[in-house]
């Protein structure tokens, strides 16, 4: 039986849950305090039989970053299903540096497939653990924020953070 912990703490942004498996890896991630929420983001083969509350090490990750220590989330460990495309998408995701975001052409250029911004675009969409894997770093080709799941003042406010560091 798997369980998942859950745990949400309090951003400048708001609240902030964070689902993660029995390895601590995040499953979910994102701005609300509702469960719910959090947990209809994971892909459907890596949804657990049940939650509990309890302490998570993301939790530390999250704390540091809004301190200022904007790569204290690099190496928090996710697990994500998805295509290959979507693998490779979040894995290039994570190696987007804070303060220089790409558009989402230039995201599908590092994908190998140029004229795939669709996919490119969707790939941020159904990113789970949001902040872990920083989809919030891809914009529109004109530099407006597009898309958040977690609303555009959430994505505005994480992008100025990391302009500003």
């Amino acid at each position: 039986m798997t369980t998942a912990l859950i745990q949400t703490v309090d951003t400048p942004d708001g609240a902030f849950t964070i689902v993660v498996d029995d390895r601590q890896r995040v499953l979910a991630s994102g701005w609300t305090a509702d469960h719910v929420v959090a947990l209809a983001r994971i892909p459907r083969a890596l949804v657990p039989e049940s939650t509990t509350d309890g302490e998570t090490d993301a939790a530390a990750a999250v704390a540091a970053y809004y301190g200022g220590d904007l790569h204290a989330i690099d190496d928090v460990e996710v697990s994500q299903g998805g295509t290959t495309m979507q693998r490779a998408g979040w894995a290039a995701l994570r190696r987007i540096a804070p303060g220089r975001p790409l558009t989402y052409s230039e995201f599908a250029a590092t994908l190998g497939q140029p004229s795939a911004v669709r996919a490119a675009a969707s790939i941020c969409a159904r990113n789970a653990p949001a902040l872990f894997v920083p989809c919030h770093r891809v914009l529109r080709s004109d530099g407006t924020l597009g898309g958040f799941a977690w609303g555009l003042d959430v994505k505005d406010s994480l992008l100025a953070r990391e302009r500003a560091a």
